[in-house]
């Protein structure tokens, strides 16, 4: 693997980071508020989830106890 100086190194991090397309202040707000909302989302799915196995087991065992 080839080596480079240092001066080469700071160079081409730099031309490297001017190709880096930063997201707007819109498209953060918006994919947080996205985020937050299927998390939300899924945690209802997964709560229903876990309610409706926990009454499927209940009637499990009391029908089998």
């Amino acid at each position: 693997m080839a080596t480079t100086n240092p001066l080469q190194f700071i160079q081409q991090v730099r031309a490297e980071v001017t190709k880096i397309v930063w997201p707007t202040r819109r498209e953060v707000m918006l994919t947080t508020i996205m985020v937050f909302i299927m998390a939300t989302l899924t945690a209802i799915f997964f709560a229903f989830v876990d309610v409706g196995l926990k009454a499927a087991l209940k009637m499990m065992l009391t029908y089998f106890a």
